[in-house]
């Protein structure tokens, strides 16, 4: 199936618009799209009229071109004849907002559906779910948008089973700096599945690295997921529902999905390279590392710090997430060592973690980072900066950043997220090295890059 027209239309009807009820869901997808996106959107309603001064069509066959993308808003008793007249009328892929199908156990209503849609090559997303996102180009969810966050144009897609997680997510990555190339919640996901979206994400040049919140699969779906995930180069990561047996029932009456047994789904996702996020902190810290860093390392992390606490909590963190922390040459740490201020010299610990003491100045992090980047015993560097330390200043993120773009060694860094730290946070992420508010949050970044292939 061809999705271009899915995922990136220009033009967009949404056919179940209300002509007395702007709170309808069709009528938010229509206002929203039409006063804050590029697409050239028309709306349908079989009694036709007007909707904001705009002609509301009877049918999508009356619509005066051919239109890229439908949004069907209408009772599922109505949704297979209104999907064959999208395929007539030349449509190029919809999106099914309307629930009431196999997941309250329409199943023969929901196999309409994927009858037709396969015979004419249509794709569609759904039924039961939200939809797309797309920055910058088309919002099919039906929110009101001054009730959602979203995220900046980045590299990181997003599938999610579940809409809500999508936007819960959406926002988390906006608080965490991960931009987003796409969004999809997949609902029932009767014809365009996980499978389906990894593949054609895996060829689309403006993803890096692909997420997925997962509540199951459709029978011998996961066989094909791992087969997909093999074949793709970029970095996968899932979080998954219905680990329990309670969650597995949850599962099963909110999209009709078959949660499985969850200690086998984990053993193959880490056995065929595949991330796994246990929560959804981790799925952001994951996800916002592999936005920045694509290859693996082998896991030997450096650790520079000001503070000895913060660097016995990271190497405790450490080892839960397939990370170490060796311990430094005699001749790097004495290299290291004369490189750095004479007034800590001999009070720094140099093994590793590197501890510079809350003494430490600007010059001391840069002289550390820059000798780990330049040894083959780290193949990562992990940067607790604590910019209350009376010797660094906010120039300090962007200082270090300039180390990686030289030395090109992966780094990640963690510092307190408060507002007065800002402009140091900020010298990190607009040269985009990732920064975590949590310890254990920069070590799982570490940790996204360490993942077995195929």
């Amino acid at each position: 199936m061809n999705y271009k027209r899915l995922f990136e239309p220009e033009s967009m009807v949404v056919v179940g618009v209300s002509l007395r009820n702007n709170r309808h869901p069709a009528n938010i997808v229509y206002r929203k799209n039409r006063l804050r996106y590029p697409v050239r959107v028309f709306a349908v309603n079989p009694n036709g009229g007007l909707i904001q001064g705009e002609k509301v069509y009877k049918r999508v066959a009356d619509i005066p071109e051919k239109v890229d993308l439908a949004v069907i808003a209408v009772r599922a008793d109505l949704v297979p004849d209104t999907l064959a007249q999208c395929i007539s009328a030349g449509v190029g892929g919809a999106v099914i907002i309307s629930g009431g199908f196999a997941e309250v156990g329409q199943t023969e209503l929901e196999d309409r559906l994927v009858k037709l849609a396969r015979e004419a090559d249509f794709p569609f997303i759904g039924p039961n779910c939200l939809g797309i996102f797309s920055p910058g180009r088309v919002d099919t969810f039906f929110l009101p948008p001054e009730r959602t966050v979203r995220p900046e144009p980045g590299n990181v897609a997003l599938i999610s089973q579940s809409g809500g997680v999508l936007v819960d997510q959406m926002i988390n990555f906006s608080g965490g700096g991960v931009g987003l190339s796409l969004g999809v919640s997949i609902g029932n996901k009767a014809l365009v599945d996980e499978v389906a979206l990894l593949e054609y994400l895996s060829e689309d040049p403006n993803t890096n690295a692909i997420a997925f919140y997962l509540e199951g699969f459709k029978k011998n779906g996961g066989r094909a997921f791992v087969d997909a995930a093999c074949h793709c180069q970029k970095p996968i990561v899932v979080l998954k529902s219905g680990k329990s047996p309670e969650g597995g029932r949850a599962v099963s009456s909110h999209t009709a999905s078959l949660a499985g047994d969850y200690k086998v789904f984990s053993q193959v996702m880490a056995q065929f390279g595949v991330i796994e996020a246990r929560t959804q902190f981790e799925l952001v810290s994951f996800c916002e590392s592999l936005s920045r860093y694509q290859d693996t390392i082998n896991g030997n992390i450096g650790i520079i710090t000001g503070s000895g606490g913060h660097g016995a909590l990271t190497v405790d963190f450490c080892g839960p997430h397939g990370l170490k922390a060796p311990l430094l040459s005699r001749e790097l740490q004495s290299e290291l060592r004369s490189r750095l201020s004479p007034s800590i010299q001999p009070i720094a610990a140099t093994g590793n973690p590197v501890d510079l003491t809350g003494s430490a100045v600007d010059d001391d992090f840069i002289a550390a980072a820059d000798c780990l980047s330049k040894s083959p015993e780290v193949d990562c560097l992990v940067l607790l900066v604590l910019p209350y330390s009376p010797g660094t200043t906010s120039d300090l993120g962007a200082r270090l950043s300039e180390v990686y773009q030289r030395e090109g060694k992966p780094m990640v860094a963690y510092v307190p997220n408060l507002e007065r730290y800002r402009m140091l946070i900020e010298g990190f992420e607009l040269n985009h090295i990732p920064v975590s508010p949590a310890i254990e949050g920069a070590v799982l970044m570490a940790g996204a890059m360490r993942r077995e292939s195929c």
